[in-house]
């Protein structure tokens, strides 16, 4: 059950939405339900026609950085439920609505059955299986420009254990975008702040012309998650 709180004085409800505990549920299941409730992003988002808040973080990372551009072939590693798909098939032009731009192509692979997304060309596959480079440039048709994951592992509840587990997923994402990046590519990716960073920073700055860590403003103050964008990769 859910109850709006009134201000008082003026009359005025207050925005903020509170949820009551109901029997079977879990003190922390309700607080993820008064959060969402609140986030004006996950109600932009319904507004917007997204597939989640997460959506308005690739946006932010792209108006600062620009590499979702007219033309660019893109790859988006872990792509359920596809916020980031729809965020990249409009700014890559992938159906043509641009007159007179260049016309992009996005990927999306995902370890399960992801709705179809206009525009999109939607796999399942395992991205760190033998061969799923290969598989992955032959359904481009060549090199991507941009590889991008929004991918997290599942929540052991150990926060250090997670990290890890994040720190190590982002890694092998990394690889794969070795193998499959032109010259020039982009490469980005959600991370966690935690201490293990350090290695994919060295493994990074090896491969790519500049790297920067950015929290977007989308992303929620109490999280500790931000991202690390590579640009100018070196071949």
């Amino acid at each position: 059950m859910v109850e709006t709180k009134k201000n008082s004085g003026r009359g005025q409800r207050d925005l903020k939405v509170r949820v009551k505990t109901a029997k079977g549920r879990r003190s922390s299941s309700t607080r993820w339900l008064e959060r969402q409730l609140n986030d004006p992003y996950v109600q932009q988002a319904k507004k917007d026609g997204y597939r989640g808040r997460a959506a308005y973080k690739i946006r932010d990372l792209d108006d600062k950085f620009r590499f979702l551009v007219p033309g660019a072939r893109v790859v988006d590693l872990g792509c359920a439920p596809g916020g980031w798909c729809q965020i990249a098939v409009k700014r890559v032009n992938a159906l043509g609505e641009k007159s007179g731009k260049k016309v992009g192509t996005v990927l999306g692979v995902d370890l399960q059955e992801v709705d179809p997304i206009p525009g999109a060309e939607i796999h399942v596959l395992d991205f760190m299986e033998e061969g799923a480079d290969e598989k992955v440039k032959e359904w481009l048709g060549g090199q991507a420009d941009v590889v991008m994951s929004d991918m997290a592992a599942a929540s052991s509840g150990h926060k250090q254990t997670d990290h890890l587990r994040i720190m190590a997923l982002c890694e092998a994402a990394a690889h794969f975008a070795f193998d499959v990046l032109t010259e020039g590519g982009t490469f980005v990716a959600k991370t966690l702040a935690g201490g293990a960073e350090g290695d994919l920073q060295k493994l990074l700055k090896q491969k790519f012309a500049k790297v920067a860590n950015v929290k977007p403003d989308s992303s929620r103050s109490d999280s500790s998650e931000k991202f690390v964008i590579a640009t100018g990769f070196r071949g």
